[in-house]
């Protein structure tokens, strides 16, 4: 089985949490630390539903990501199109890192293809900046695994 999709958003981390006390409880709250995190797991929910419509997958999984990230507009010169000399390097460097974003979409995928991440036996992951015109998001693969 083999089931192959794009997703088109902000690749957001997970898992990293921000605390701030709540005076009214008197509670600590605990909050993605990225205002983006919710948002790209329902996007790549929605994706994930759309291309899959089985039963959730039993047994070992491979997974592969392939992260798009859009480069900052420090990276382009004055027309706004061209990268600066230096600066064309295709793999991001900067945050997020590439454990976070998987964590965040692996949960966003736990429950509509496969029952629980830990199924995940094999994977192979990279972020890579977007190709001119390209829209940032994930080329997410998943795929039963017979080793």
């Amino acid at each position: 089985m083999r089931i192959e999709f794009l997703v088109h958003g902000r690749p957001a981390p997970g898992g990293s949490k921000s605390g701030f006390f709540n005076k009214r409880s008197g509670r600590i709250i605990l909050a993605p630390a990225s205002k983006y995190t919710k948002s790209w797991m329902q996007t790549v929910a929605a994706a994930a539903r759309f291309a899959y419509k089985g039963s959730l997958l039993a047994g070992p999984i491979s997974l592969r990501l392939t992260f798009c990230i859009a480069r900052p507009k420090s990276h382009y010169g004055k027309s706004g199109k061209l990268v600066k000399a230096g600066l064309q390097k295709p793999y991001p460097i900067a945050k997020p890192d590439l454990t976070k974003l998987i964590r965040s979409t692996e949960d966003a995928l736990t429950g509509i293809i496969w029952k629980d991440d830990a199924q995940v036996v094999h994977q192979i992951t990279q972020k890579r900046y977007c190709s001119c015109g390209q829209q940032a998001g994930a080329l997410i693969t998943v795929e039963t695994f017979d080793g």
